[in-house]
Parts: C-alpha cells; structure tokens; sequence
C-alpha cells in the first residue's frame, strides 16, 4: 500500500513555537509529530509551518507571510497529497490588522476557494481537507512579550466568534472541521502559544477526528 501523505498548512502553532523558550520544539512534542505518531508507518505527514503566516494578509513588517500566496505552490510541490489540514487565523487577530471575526472569515473563505478550486479542477477532488480554528488567543497574555502585537481582550472576543464562522465555511466547501478551542488552551506564557501538553491535546484530537472520518 502506498503511504498516504498528509500536509499540515499552517502559522507557529503548526511550527511548535514553544512559548517559555521561544524556540521550536522536539519533532515529538509539536502536533505534528503526535498525528504522525498515531497515524504510524503508512503516512507522511508534512509540516507547513511558518512563523507569522496569516491568511491572505500582506504584512510589510514581516515579510512573506501571505499564505493565500503560497499555498497552491506548496500544494504543487508537496504533492500526490491525500489530506491538507488547515489551521490559520491568529496572526490574522494581531493589532495592526484591526480584523473582525467576520473579516477573518471571508479571508478564510477565499483561502478555501483557492485551495478547493485547485483540488477539484487540477486534482480530481482526491485531496480531503480539515479545516481547523484557532485556539482562543487568551486574555491571559497581557503583560507578555507579545502584548505590543496582539490587543489581547478584543483578541480574546474575536477569536471566540471563529470557529462559527469556520464552521460554515467547512460546511460550504466540503471539509471535515475541528474546534481546536475545545481540545487545547494557549499557555499563559505569551497568551498566543500551545505548551508542549496541549499541543499533543491538539495532535491527538486531529487523529481522533480522521479516524472517526475514516481516513485512518
């Protein structure tokens, strides 16, 4: 049997950004690796992560962060893929953007559009989706090193209203949807992050989801 090649597109929660030593963690202790673990031998899961990525939004100070800019590039690249998971938005909260959840969304669903246009027009609809939101960007924040970044109270409200929206659009354009607020919290630390426990909260939900949508 062929291994089935799975491709995690996503920011620095997908890159393990690890909120106490602000460096990337163990292949083992990242999301990633917890899925890949629990999928086993027979799937290639490949990590999309980058630091700063947002949806479809240019960002000057950073660079290339667009990710509605790289992801059919990434696709082609990557590619046979069976799964494409998909867990963006919370760069998309930061200050400087001033987005609501329903901006937020309607990046979100042009994002898809891209992706699922390419998927059935250039792949034979063979790439399955799940699409996930954001965990809830946390009050408990203030005062971090991320403070001058994120206003973290309205993020915390917005954020919330995400994975409505997100929802739907899994809903309008074929995906399978997880609530990553309902399996993980970011770590008090920096109020944006997952800690090594709750990414491997978030890896092992993922499998959970797939299994139970018979992908694995």
């Amino acid at each position: 049997m062929e291994k089935k090649r799975v491709l995690c597109f996503g920011d620095s929660l997908t890159w393990g950004f690890d909120p106490y030593k602000k460096v990337r963690m163990e292949d083992e202790d990242r999301w990633t690796g917890v899925l890949h673990k629990h999928l086993g031998s027979d799937f290639v899961v490949i990590e999309e992560g980058h630091n700063g990525r947002t949806i479809a939004t240019d960002d000057p100070a950073e660079g290339e962060k667009n990710g509605l800019k790289y992801v059919i590039p990434c696709i082609e690249s990557q590619s046979p893929l069976d799964l494409m998971i998909i867990l963006l938005g919370a760069n998309d909260l930061k200050r400087k953007f001033q987005y609501t959840s329903m901006d937020i969304a309607g990046e979100m669903q042009i994002f898809l559009e891209k992706v699922q246009s390419h998927n059935r027009f250039r792949m034979g609809d063979s790439m399955k989706v799940l699409l996930i939101s954001p965990p809830i960007i946390g009050a408990c924040g203030e005062g971090s090193w991320l403070s001058d970044c994120f206003d973290f109270e309205r993020c915390s409200k917005v954020s919330s209203e995400l994975s409505t929206w997100y929802k739907q659009l899994a809903e309008m354009y074929g995906c399978m949807f997880l609530d990553a607020a309902k399996v993980c919290a970011v770590s008090s630390a920096d109020g944006v992050h997952l800690d090594v426990k709750n990414q491997r909260y978030l890896g092992e939900a993922v499998y959970r989801k797939l299994k139970d949508e018979g992908f694995c």
